[in-house]
């Protein structure tokens, strides 16, 4: 099937489509709306005794208007980009590792096999137990927080691509031995363009794990970063504004995250069955 013919046979019932996706959007605001109230009335439940007032910067009023001024700062933007960097830099490293050996391992049967407990192991491992050794090893606190996101994100996308290759129709390598393809130009022809989904799914994960590994990471003793933003606003008892970059952090991860979603769809729209 090719593109225009795939093309009409998804968008031959736009309409339906069209009121689902309608539908979809009133669900999420939906949600959305329920979420901030029910945060409403259990922040107003805590805060509204008189021994927990000073922390009423906690409620959805304050935190929203200081979300509103954190848009318009530029320490703010400067703060997301340093952590964005870092996200980057650290699961570019880990795809570096984990891609190429997940190949490896889905591939060759016995690599699976020698690989499984030392993987299984070390992926057990929590990310952030490995903050000592990370401090001893690297002389800068970036190079550290670069080494914990390697080694939170390196796991989820191994074993994804390991599942991509071990999922690939059989019928496709056995038809591409036949005409005589090496193990290279099967992984490069073949299995790696197959495997696309699920390595998309891994980045996905990946980028899950590191934004959640991120901020700890960033109370390392570095002077930028979202992580440092809500250090600072600890100590200097900006409830508002320390709430209001905790939704500024879901708000930018459900962002990246809605992008890699996009991406995997339009593949999959593009990709011939």
């Amino acid at each position: 099937m090719n593109i225009i013919e795939k093309y009409f046979k998804k968008h031959s019932n736009y309409g339906d489509i069209h009121q689902d996706k309608k539908r979809q959007y009133g669900l999420g605001i939906t949600g959305i709306l329920l979420f901030i109230c029910a945060w409403a009335a259990g922040g107003y439940a805590v805060f509204s005794k008189p021994e927990f007032k000073h922390f009423s910067g906690f409620l959805p009023g304050p935190t929203l208007e200081s979300l509103l001024g954190l848009s318009t700062s530029l320490d703010f933007w400067h703060a997301v980009a340093a952590s964005l960097r870092r996200v980057f830099i650290g699961i570019l490293v880990a795809f570096s590792i984990g891609f190429p050996f997940g190949i490896l391992i889905g591939f060759y049967k016995n690599i699976r096999i020698l690989t499984y407990p030392p993987i299984q192991l070390l992926r057990m491992v929590s990310p952030l137990s490995w903050m000592p050794i990370a401090l001893l090893i690297f002389a800068s606190f970036e190079g550290a927080i670069y080494f914990l996101i390697t080694m939170a994100t390196v796991w989820p996308i191994m074993i994804n691509t390991t599942l991509g290759v071990s999922r690939v129709n059989p019928r496709w390598l056995m038809m591409a031995k036949n005409q005589g393809a090496r193990d290279s130009q099967l992984i490069w022809m073949v299995i790696i363009p197959a495997s696309v989904p699920y390595i998309l799914t891994s980045l996905r994960l990946a980028l899950g794990v590191a934004w959640i590994v991120l901020v700890p990471a960033e109370f390392l003793g570095i002077s930028s970063g979202l992580g440092y933003l809500i250090n600072d606003a600890r100590d200097t008892m900006e409830y508002d504004r320390l709430m209001a970059i905790i939704i500024a952090i879901g708000i930018i991860g459900f962002i990246l995250d809605s992008l890699i979603q996009l991406i995997r769809k339009y593949l999959d729209w593009i990709w011939p069955n």
